[in-house]
């Protein structure tokens, strides 16, 4: 075999379904080794959004995605998605090509140094070198992106190593043992929890990428401990449980915080500091328990008093069966609390109003959408408020970004899982600004023969940012643009577009499209007043509950 060749075999050893991008000539002789592999190609229109499907089917299926692109800019095009799936621990690999390395083939056109780039945003990165290390560069690879942190990697195949004959084969795949936490940390924090009146759980990220639902849902029911999560440990417990309190949407004034200021213990599962703070801790504020696979790293508003550090589910269950059952609950306060947070958050009386209101999208979404439905949100004000206001009662139902927190990553995460899982529904929630950043990968998912559906809330500018400034007191400047046609721009490629422009339109057509075969693009005007009415205003005036 040559080089290329190689790699291909070892990708199909490692169980490799996809590979993602866009090929360049350097990658000429990967992309003929490609052609009668058992691997599909999922040509893309951007390498950025083959990066950000890449990282999703990391994050769905905890093996890493992979993707491919050329030299200088293909690879430069990378550095947001690699840096997404970096700081969302999201297990990938990316693939670029090169110039020859050991003759010139074109002086310096194109080339840059794309190893010491991609070096502070990946796990691992390496220049192969020579066409017998690709075997052992593979494996490694792969070994790297799963453990955690999970994250990704980067290999750079040069066109001369690619053609360069070799005899070696592809490593067997084995397993790699995750160390358990001691019977002593373990024992240590089951005392201090036992021995709490007011004991919270927060389940983050690092406990949603494993699917550790199950052992965290057994720990809930059990001890019948109160329970809320960050924006990526979402879904990871049923939301809709009569114990679940929400989502920290927001750092702190919200509702849920009252809990938090009641608590004298929170059980801290599967945190990472990368994700926006939950919460504030404080010097002299409630003891803090770290349960995860890595240690905590201190920052002044996390620092924690106590760690359990080793496989998260493992640690779960054993910790379940330290604790006597129904012993969590706490008094009253966080039962009065939940019927607040429900009345006030989730089942809040909204008048019928045009354009929507994000209270009033996020309610009409909850009521029409199955529980299996997938919602891959792109970054903007509207994702503070799915958060916050919309339940999700599955690890992979809501998927968001709470790390890097890139926009454009919405319809290129949705096109993934909609691969993944082909027979659930799955919408693309995107503002007007983030949906152009990737708008292209509308003829990637109707070449895929995809049913899809992209929600586009126009507000005509960057609203979050808008927000941010109104919050500073500062003068409106520089946030309005202009739209396409969007139902046009959608017809342009294929796609059905339609336009809502009365209220009662939105379930009908969302209802429509989620039924109806072929790629979807609905516009829906969105007026953000409530950023300031709600979760400034009302928030602000809000006192806790006194228990």
């Amino acid at each position: 075999m040559n080089g290329a060749e190689l790699l291909v075999r070892c990708l199909e050893n490692e169980g490799v379904e996809y590979i993602f991008g866009i090929p360049g000539e350097e990658n000429l002789a990967f992309l003929e080794a490609l052609r009668t592999s058992s691997i599909k190609l999922i040509l893309t229109r951007h390498e950025q959004a083959a990066g950000f499907m890449a990282a999703a089917y990391g994050r769905l299926t905890g093996k890493p995605g992979v993707c491919l692109s050329t030299l200088g800019p293909g690879a430069t095009n990378f550095v947001t998605s690699v840096a997404y799936a970096y700081l969302g621990g999201m297990p990938c690999l990316f693939i670029t090509g090169q110039k020859p390395i050991k003759t010139s083939k074109q002086g310096r056109f194109q080339i840059i140094n794309v190893v010491s780039m991609m070096a502070p945003i990946t796990k691992m990165t390496r220049q192969i070198v020579s066409a017998d290390s690709i075997a052992a560069l593979t494996r490694e690879a792969f070994r790297t992106a799963v453990q955690e942190k999970a994250g990704p990697v980067h290999l750079e195949l040069p066109e001369d190593i690619a053609a360069e004959q070799t005899s070696a084969l592809p490593f067997p795949v084995t397993d790699i043992p995750v160390a358990l936490a001691s019977d002593a940390a373990l024992r240590k924090v089951a005392e201090i929890i036992s021995q709490a009146k007011n004991p919270l759980l927060l389940i983050a990220a690092v406990a949603n990428r494993r699917q550790t639902g199950t052992a965290l849902r057994n720990f809930i029911d059990r001890t019948g401990i109160h329970f809320f999560s960050t924006q990526m440990g979402k879904g990871a417990a049923d939301e809709f449980h009569p114990r679940c309190l929400g989502t920290a949407a927001l750092s702190d004034h919200d509702y849920l915080h009252c809990a938090i200021g009641k608590a004298d213990v929170i059980i801290n599962v599967g945190h990472d500091v990368v994700e926006k703070p939950p919460f504030f801790m404080k010097r002299e504020d409630v003891r803090v328990l770290h349960i995860n696979y890595f240690s905590a790293v201190f920052d002044e508003v996390y620092f924690p008093q106590y760690e359990v550090i080793g496989d998260i589910t493992d640690s779960m269950e054993r910790l379940a069966l330290l604790l006597k059952p129904d012993s969590l609950a706490g008094g009253s306060y966080f039962n009065l609390l939940k019927k607040e947070i429900e009345k006030n958050v989730y089942r809040c009386s909204l008048p019928p109003s045009f354009p929507y209101t994000p209270q009033r999208l996020t309610k009409v979404l909850q009521d029409l959408l199955d529980k299996d439905t997938i919602l891959s949100l792109d970054n903007g004000m509207y994702k503070i408020w799915f958060a916050r206001n919309y339940k999700s009662a599955d690890p992979c139902s809501v998927l968001l970004d709470n790390a890097l927190a890139t926009m454009g990553a919405g319809l290129p995460v949705a096109i993934a899982a909609k691969m993944l899982f082909p027979d659930r529904k799955v919408i693309a929630v995107c503002g007007d600004g983030g949906f152009m950043m990737n708008s292209q990968e509308l003829e990637t998912a109707i070449r895929l023969k995809l049913d899809l559906t992209v929600l586009i809330l126009r507000d005509n500018g960057f609203g979050m940012i808008k927000w941010k400034q109104a919050g500073m007191n500062l003068p409106r400047f520089g946030l309005d643009f202009g739209n396409p046609d969007f139902v046009q721009y959608a017809e342009s490629y294929g796609a059905a577009g339609w336009r809502v422009s009365v209220q009662h339109q939105l379930p009908e057509t969302l209802d429509h499209c989620l039924n109806t075969p072929g790629v979807h693009l609905i516009e829906l005007p969105i007026d953000y007043a409530e950023n300031e009415s709600v979760l400034i205003e009302e928030l602000r005036k809000k006192t806790c509950l006194i228990g």
